[in-house]
C-alpha cells in the first residue's frame, strides 16, 4: 500500500530576512558600528587633509573646493558626488547611533544592578565618554552643515568663497570653541573606536594587541591636530 503524503501543517513559521536577523543580534549591531565607524574616520582623515591645502592660500584652497563639486563629471553632474556622499555618511551615522544606543540599552537590562562604585572598573576616559561624546558630535555634525556649508548660522558666509567662509568663522571665539571640543572628543573617540571595530572584526590578536593600540592612537592625534590646526592658524594669524 502507498502512504499519501502527509499533508502540510497548517501553521507555517515565517523567517526573517537573514540581513534583519543580522541587525537584530548583538554581534551583528557591534559589526555594523565598526564597519560605519571605520568609514567616517576614512573619510575624516581626507577630509583632513583637504582642509590643509588652506595653508596654500585661498586660490588652491577655493580650486579644491571647486574640484570636489566636479568628481565624477562627466558621467557625474555637477555636485553629484557630494550628495552621493553626504547621504552615504548620513545613513552610516545613523546606522552608528542606532546600533550603539540599542546596545546600550541591552547592556543596561542585561545588568540591572549597577556597579557598586560609579565607575567601571580599569575603565579609560575615552570609555566613559564614548556615549555623552557621541551625541555632542552628532549635534556639532549638525552646526558644522548650517555653518560652513548652508551659512545658516555662519557669521558672514560667502556663497563659493570657501577660504574667506574658513577665516571669517575661525576668527569669532565662541566658534572656535564650539569647533574645539567636539574635535577633542572625535580623537577621543576614534582612539577607544579603532581598537573596539579590530575585535570586532576579527583583526584583534594578542600579538597585534599593541600595534592595533598605536594605530588607534596615532590615527587619533594626526586627525584631530590636523583638524585643530586650522583654527589655530587663523587665530595665531597664519592664515589670514
Amino acid at each position: 500500500m502507498v502512504l499519501a503524503p502527509a499533508k502540510a501543517a497548517s501553521k507555517t513559521t515565517r523567517k526573517s530576512p537573514a540581513l534583519l536577523d543580522f541587525w537584530r543580534s548583538t554581534i551583528g549591531k557591534k559589526v555594523v558600528m565598526a564597519v560605519t565607524g571605520l568609514l567616517m574616520v576614512a573619510f575624516l582623515l581626507a577630509h583632513m587633509v583637504g582642509n590643509l591645502k588652506i595653508f596654500f592660500g585661498p586660490a588652491e584652497f577655493d580650486a579644491y573646493s571647486a574640484w570636489l563639486r566636479t568628481i565624477g563629471g562627466p558621467v557625474l553632474h555637477h555636485e553629484w558626488y557630494l550628495w552621493i556622499q553626504r547621504t552615504g555618511l548620513l545613513i552610516a551615522l545613523v546606522l552608528h547611533i542606532t546600533a550603539a544606543a540599542q546596545l546600550s540599552r541591552r547592556d543596561r537590562k542585561a545588568r540591572p544592578v549597577r556597579y557598586v562604585h560609579s565607575r567601571r572598573p580599569r575603565a579609560t576616559f575615552a570609555t566613559r565618554t564614548m556615549r555623552w561624546g557621541g551625541v555632542i558630535i552628532a549635534f556639532y555634525v549638525v552646526w558644522h552643515v548650517l555653518d560652513l556649508t548652508v551659512g545658516a548660522v555662519h557669521p558672514g558666509f560667502v556663497p563659493h568663497h570657501p577660504y574667506q567662509n574658513v577665516v571669517t568663522n575661525f576668527q569669532v571665539w565662541w566658534i572656535n570653541l564650539i569647533y574645539f571640543v567636539p574635535v577633542i572628543l572625535v580623537g577621543l573617540h576614534i582612539n577607544h573606536g579603532f581598537f573596539s571595530a579590530a575585535q570586532t572584526l576579527g583583526v584583534h590578536h594578542p600579538a597585534r594587541r599593541r600595534a592595533l593600540k598605536i594605530t588607534g592612537s596615532a590615527l587619533a592625534f594626526v586627525i584631530t591636530a590636523g583638524f585643530l590646526l586650522v583654527p589655530i592658524a587663523v587665530m595665531t594669524g597664519m592664515v589670514e
